[in-house]
């Protein structure tokens, strides 16, 4: 769903899942009529988006390299976020709406980021946001319209790409594009909306977070 994961020795940084925090890109000049235009479907999207304040399914995630993995999914926003990946995997994903914690179980090792500071955050407001030139892209296929993200004061050269159905605006899929050009891409399925979660579901452990990472750095 977001290189946004970063483990603790190269090799696992490697082999980090980077979330899929890539949806939105191009819109920077709204002068023409055709951009105009191009913005409509990216408007009715982003209102309908807007709406969908909790989510749970199952996703598949497909790396840079061509890994995969795939596991159970939970989304309330704003800001709230819990990837749990399936074994052998390891990962454990969360965001509390401030922070942003990537589990590795098997190294041991919790790496926290600012939620504000990673593509991950467009994807967890309470809208799409379409202003500023955040928008890069809006793109309409047959199956799929395709709304492109970026804010390069915030996150640089990373972008988000957010897919969705062109019928009933749902949320498909999204690919996190980072700095160096590499996509990881997260496609949803047997998606809820409407339920509730118990707050547990998004909390972060932030004394064992220290922790493990004291343990990592051996203090």
């Amino acid at each position: 769903m977001i290189r946004f994961a970063k483990q603790a020795s190269n090799a696992a940084r490697r082999q980090a899942p980077r979330l899929a925090v890539g949806v939105l890109a191009a819109l920077l000049s709204l002068g023409s009529a055709a951009v105009q235009a191009a913005a409509d479907p990216a408007q009715r999207i982003a209102n309908h988006f807007s709406s969908v304040r909790t989510m749970t399914g199952e996703f598949v995630q497909f790396g840079p390299s061509g890994e995969q993995t795939g596991g159970k999914f939970y989304i309330e926003r704003p800001g709230r976020l819990r990837f749990d990946y399936e074994q052998p995997s390891g990962y454990r994903v969360v965001s509390d709406g401030q922070s942003v914690v990537i589990h590795n179980e098997k190294l041991r090792t919790a790496d926290l980021y600012p939620l504000s500071k990673t593509p991950l955050k467009l994807l967890l407001d309470e809208r799409i946001d379409l202003t500023d030139g955040k928008v890069q892209a809006v793109r309409e296929e047959e199956d799929l319209t395709t709304i492109q993200l970026a804010d390069r004061s915030v996150f640089g050269d990373s972008t988000i790409s957010m897919m969705f159905d062109p019928d009933s605006y749902e949320l498909r899929q999204w690919t996190i594009t980072d700095a160096q050009g590499k996509d990881t891409t997260v496609m949803i399925f047997n998606v809820q909306q409407g339920v509730q979660f118990d707050p547990s579901v998004f909390e972060i452990n932030y004394r064992r977070v220290d922790e493990m990472n004291q343990r990592k750095h051996g203090r």
